[in-house]
């Protein structure tokens, strides 16, 4: 396969969020042949299973973004030692109906970034258990808690040189990861 479209889903709904910024940063240590598209999850009504048999517009959109592409991308912040509730809403939508979710076999890579000093160490994991049982193959290693400091992004938005070469190996990891298990 020459072009991979990756979804971008990001747990944030804030202007000026750190994991939106990460997402795009990220997107610029890819090779050519990746192309990044960030679904939009911040317009999906709450999860209903009365409404599995006439989804919503929004819904629609969601499962037909994810199911265009080759790979996900999770960028989740951690709210009260979780995923944030907008996240796990989409995850829900394009799970269902049963049977027929988007997720299922998409190769994926889970970070995220957060003020706190383990970053978000606990929403990665609760993420990780729910892409597991949607079976969603997550890229394991390494593990990405980063920590929103002085220096994370540059004036240009982009990865600052301290952070630089570790993110640039994840990407290479992620970019051969997808590869691996994309349907080609």
């Amino acid at each position: 396969m020459s072009q991979y479209q990756i979804a971008v889903v990001v747990g944030s709904l804030r202007k000026d969020s750190f994991n939106h910024k990460m997402a795009n940063a990220l997107a610029k240590l890819a090779p050519t042949g990746f192309v990044f598209k960030h679904v939009q999850i911040g317009d999906l009504p709450l999860y209903n299973q009365d409404d599995d048999g006439n989804p919503s517009a929004a819904v629609q959109r969601l499962k037909a973004d994810i199911s265009a592409s080759q790979g996900l991308l999770f960028l989740t912040p951690e709210y009260n030692r979780s995923i944030p509730g907008v996240l796990k809403n989409a995850i829900d939508h394009a799970s269902r109906p049963y049977g027929q979710s988007a997720w299922a076999g998409k190769p994926a890579g889970v970070l995220g970034v957060s003020v706190g000093a383990i970053g978000t160490a606990l929403a990665q994991q609760h993420l990780r258990n729910i892409l597991a049982y949607l079976d969603v193959p997550t890229l394991g290693q390494p593990e990405a808690f980063i920590q929103a400091k002085d220096g994370l992004f540059d004036a240009d938005g982009n990865i600052g040189e301290g952070s630089k070469k570790f993110l640039q190996g994840w990407m290479d990891l992620y970019v051969a990861w997808v590869k691996k298990h994309a349907a080609v």
